[in-house]
């Protein structure tokens, strides 16, 4: 991701492996235990490292799925097939494994209820993650921002978190899909790519001055920012994370 951290300030940790579960066939979700664990807010990411047997390292940074609550920490990963960190750890990681890793790191992609709203979350594909540490954290301390999420999935199938979203809807949180590739029989939702009349229609509106972060592949990020300020969104509102088509 592309927030920084406060150079010094971070020490690798190991973490421990506490459970495995599938989210896609494609997505899986790691659940960390911590030691020594600080603490993070909803949207942070952490830096991955992995050092093979003959000392090369290869590090990676994912956002945390989990919302702050103390030690444990979860992290959703993709499998790349070509990738030097997501194969192992969406596809090798078993409970009682550990890995190095390093964090919480980013303050600008973040967002607590004490922050206010309305939301409008924009999510594409994996970039729902940090969006999901915000939505859990909202849900456990029991707040009713209004809140919209706009999730863009290539298929039904590839929706990351889709029965838990399904679950948390309402008390003031709306989940809107768009699927961009196939949909299943007789769907009736978007099934297009994220555009300006699509976030039109999702609101809440600019004179609403929503907080709004968008998260995604880089194009998408640049195509929906584009689309909400041609929306009339103030641009100083918007916050963008974004992570290039390579790597893993």
């Amino acid at each position: 991701m592309s927030a920084s951290a406060v150079p010094g300030r971070l020490t690798w940790r190991f973490a421990d492996v506490v459970g495995v579960s599938p989210e896609t066939p494609r997505v899986k979700t790691i659940s960390f235990d911590v030691p020594g664990w600080p603490g993070h807010r909803a949207g942070q990411h952490v830096d991955v490292r992995l050092t093979a047997d003959d000392g090369y390292q290869a590090q990676r940074s994912y956002s945390i799925g989990s919302a702050p609550d103390g030690a444990r920490l979860e992290l959703t990963v993709v499998r790349i097939d070509d990738g030097e960190v997501s194969p192992y750890l969406a596809g090798e990681l078993r409970p009682g494994d550990q890995i190095e890793l390093r964090g919480p790191v980013g303050g600008y992609f973040v967002w607590e209820p004490s922050d206010g709203g309305p939301l409008l979350l924009v999510a594409g594909g994996s970039g729902v993650v940090p969006l999901m540490a915000m939505i859990r954290l909202r849900a456990a301390l029991g707040s009713d921002v209004d809140t919209r999420l706009l999730f863009s999935s290539r298929t039904w199938d590839d929706v990351i978190y889709r029965d838990e979203l399904e679950r948390l809807q309402g008390d003031g949180l709306s989940v809107v899909h768009t699927l961009t590739g196939a949909q299943p029989p007789g769907w009736t939702g978007y099934a297009r790519r994220v555009d300006a009349a699509m976030l039109a229609e999702v609101g809440p509106g600019p004179a609403q001055r929503p907080r709004v972060y968008v998260c995604g592949p880089t194009p998408f990020v640049e195509a929906v920012a584009s689309a909400l300020v041609h929306v009339g969104h103030e641009p100083s509102l918007i916050k963008t994370e974004r992570f290039g088509p390579t790597g893993g």
